[in-house]
């Protein structure tokens, strides 16, 4: 299931939205994919970026895949229990699983995200392709 009051960007990453703050972490489509996610490297507290910029890496037993921000603002928080604990990312990776904060400099980059249901379509698209 899809959590619909999530957006979704075409690398898998999900925002949920609480204000001008955008919590977020991978899809569960991505870490299915991953396999059994051994590490995450976090961004730092303080970093200024923009959308599609790699803000950290996953890595897992099968590979290492980059995380993209898909919005652009200030990290202001990041899951800490993720260092200890990565495997949180495949076992709720749309709750304890999130990854970082961002205070949104343009809370219009949501509005350019997937919803639930798009984000489906494009799931079953890449499927076919």
């Amino acid at each position: 299931m899809i959590p619909s009051d999530l957006k979704f960007h075409t690398e898998h990453e999900w925002v949920r939205l609480e204000g001008k703050r955008a919590t977020v972490g991978i899809s569960d489509f991505a870490q299915d994919a991953l396999g059994d996610i051994v590490f995450v490297d976090l961004p730092k507290v303080g970093t200024a970026v923009k959308v599609g910029q790699q803000i950290g890496e996953v890595e897992s037993t099968k590979t290492t895949s980059t995380i993209y921000t898909p919005v652009s603002g200030t990290v202001i928080e990041i899951n800490n229990e993720l260092k200890d604990h990565p495997e949180v990312m495949n076992s709720d990776p749309y709750g304890k699983g999130w990854i970082t904060v961002i205070d949104l400099a343009d809370p219009g980059d949501v509005d350019r995200l997937m919803t639930a249901a798009q984000y489906e379509a494009f799931l079953a698209s890449q499927k076919k392709g």
